[in-house]
């Protein structure tokens, strides 16, 4: 079995999908502390602003320093949604997919939750049934699941991967710097990293930017595209 194992972030960019698709299993990692400024409530889309992009962004309520991911809270005393889909207005005149991406969009942000981790694993259950992948997830905040002692960043998945008899583990290349592989090979567990290609597709008529939002990808590219995007990857 293949897992996959990430905290849970707004409308991720491309390879986020890819790692999904290529596992067998995925684990949200919602207990971790959440951070300001962090791909839990915001991505990134097109824009008309000088630097090409915007910030998409759902408000949090302020909260102590501590505060897991799992119980962040959405601040609903703001109109962000309404925000959002004007951002995403910019697409309209050009791009052929976006009364479909819209019409994702709106089912993903009435989801009936005040929690910004629910929101999350919501959206990526809804885009995955989108472009016909599976998605078998569980969030770890709900895993009874007994965990021995962590010392270093690389162990939470290591010990994760023992408890639900993974024999392979996969994570995003970023992990290259600090994952020991020498601990999974002891334990059992064959360590790989998906480095995803993110190569241009056609957009609007000025130089292409990639790592946006999977809703830019979804804009420009049927579900059958996205998939052949999603196939296009590095694993090593």
């Amino acid at each position: 079995m293949k897992l996959g194992i990430m905290q849970p972030y707004f409308l991720p960019y491309l390879g986020y999908f890819s790692l999904i698709k290529h596992t067998d299993k995925w684990v949200v990692f919602d207990t971790v502390q959440y951070r300001n400024r962090s791909w839990i409530n915001r991505n990134r889309i097109l824009s008309e602003s000088k630097d090409r992009t915007s910030y998409i962004t759902v408000p949090v309520v302020k909260q102590s320093r501590d505060m897991p991911i799992k119980d962040t809270l959405i601040d609903n005393s703001q109109k962000w949604r309404e925000k959002i889909y004007g951002q995403i207005s910019f697409y309209k005149k050009k791009a052929p997919f976006f009364d479909k991406t819209k019409a994702i969009l709106e089912e993903i942000l009435n989801c009936d939750t005040n929690r910004i981790s629910l929101l999350n694993t919501m959206a990526l259950k809804i885009i995955c049934e989108y472009l016909n992948i599976e998605f078998n997830y569980s969030l770890f905040s709900e895993n009874t699941m007994e965990i021995n002692s962590v010392n270093e960043p690389d162990e939470w998945a290591l010990e994760i991967s023992k408890q639900m008899g993974a024999k392979t583990y996969i994570n995003p290349p970023g992990g290259k710097s600090f994952f020991d592989k020498k601990k999974y090979d002891k334990m059992g567990v064959e360590l790989k990293f998906l480095t995803q290609t993110l190569n241009p597709f056609k957009t609007f008529n000025s130089e292409f930017i990639s790592g946006l939002s999977i809703i830019d990808v979804m804009m420009f590219n049927s579900p059958e595209d996205i998939n052949k995007m999603l196939d296009d990857y590095e694993l090593e």
